[in-house]
């Protein structure tokens, strides 16, 4: 197994155990049946199925049509190749993210991470299986890694993952910072240049007339700086009273995975 699934494996639990051990991760109030399924198909297909396709698909492809470019950019600056991952791969998940929730088709692939009355480390990786199997992000980051960038990808996955498992975290970490004096200014940089539980929770919020919930906002996932550059953000220090979907039909435990080749009644 390569260092850096070890390493992202081992702060999920992490994660895990501070979220069981201050609030409990399996026994979510808001739960319901078929919940625990979602998220286990979801990530296993994601870790075990889509990533590794996309990466050799995209090797596949480069080495039969582009082999010229094959470790072509090693040489650039770490400085240089974090930059292409910070563009290519993260503000084009936050585009693909807002466009999710503007796009219906893409809304019902991205509907599972929203299903959810809670939020949790469980979220993280629940989507539809074609979510992520379409995601430009994914594909861009396994176009630079073909190009060369391969090791700085190592650090930046694993730096990204820590900070999204962080903010879909069921435990506020954040807000006990916000109440020390001392950080005061270097909390307000923090809330607006990376995810934190504060302001993506309200992401999740299921009413937006509660006046904390922003679901067509705070799209960020790594970087928070997106949403504030490109007009999304909001900055309350305050969860929802409540997580989910608004004025939705119920959906199945199927639908939510395999969508659009299993679709209820009501879709």
């Amino acid at each position: 197994m390569k260092p850096e699934v070890i390493a992202i494996l081992c702060i999920f639990v992490a994660f895990s155990i501070f979220e069981m051990a201050r609030v409990g991760l399996f026994r979510k109030t808001d739960a319901v049946k078929g919940d625990g399924l979602v998220e286990l198909v979801s990530t296993l297909a994601l870790l075990i199925f889509t990533q590794p396709f996309i990466l050799a698909s995209v090797y596949y492809l480069g080495t039969t049509y582009l082999p010229q470019y094959e470790n072509a950019l090693t040489h650039w600056a770490i400085p240089a190749q974090i930059a292409m991952f910070l563009v290519f791969e993260d503000m084009l998940q936050y585009w693909w993210h807002r466009l999710s929730h503007s796009v219906p088709f893409l809304y019902k692939l991205h509907r599972p991470h929203h299903n959810s009355g809670y939020m949790s480390v469980r979220l993280v990786y629940r989507n539809s299986i074609l979510y992520y199997l379409i995601m430009p992000s994914i594909w861009g980051a396994a176009v630079m890694v073909y190009l060369g960038f391969g090791w700085v990808y190592a650090f930046y996955i694993v730096a990204k993952l820590t900070i999204i498992t962080g903010a879909h975290c069921d435990v506020q970490w954040d807000a006990p910072l916000y109440k020390i004096k001392a950080l005061s200014k270097l909390m307000w940089v923090v809330e607006r240049t990376i995810s934190t539980p504060s302001t993506h929770s309200m992401h999740h919020g299921r009413h937006k007339d509660d006046g904390i919930t922003h679901y067509k906002g705070n799209y960020g996932n790594l970087l928070f700086f997106w949403d504030v550059l490109f007009g999304t953000a909001k900055i309350s220090r305050q969860r929802p009273p409540s997580y989910g979907v608004e004025n939705l039909p119920d959906t199945s435990v199927s639908e939510q995975l395999f969508w659009p080749l299993i679709r209820t009644k009501n879709s």
